[in-house]
């Protein structure tokens, strides 16, 4: 019985800490205006604090933590690129498409 309360606090624990990170728009409209790519900034800042949080998490998690702390640091790098390339490139340009068609989401709104 012990081990279902340690994977529901976990799983609230970690559901807790997706919510502080993604916020809402109040959030980024708040954090002050940053030079360039405000929202490629804001993402960064949110998923630097998601990292430290899960560094902070304590380490058992059946693997789930590991992999989630490594997909946000491949994010941070991801989103680093992206301000680098927009930099190199000198493109604010707004697309609604996406372009890399290796990350779907097969959820439905």
């Amino acid at each position: 019985m012990q081990t279902h309360w340690l994977w529901k606090a976990s799983t609230l624990t970690l559901a807790g800490a997706l919510a502080l990170v993604v916020g809402t728009d109040d959030n980024l409209a708040n954090a002050g205006p940053v030079a360039g790519q405000p929202h490629m900034q804001a993402a960064l800042q949110s998923l630097q604090a998601a990292q430290s949080q899960l560094e902070k998490a304590t380490s058992d998690k059946g693997g789930h933590r590991v992999k989630a702390l490594q997909l946000t640091k491949d994010a941070i790098a991801q989103v680093n690129k992206g301000i680098e390339h927009d930099k190199e490139h000198g493109g604010d340009k707004k697309s609604t498409a996406i372009e890399d068609t290796s990350v779907t989401d097969s959820s439905s709104d």
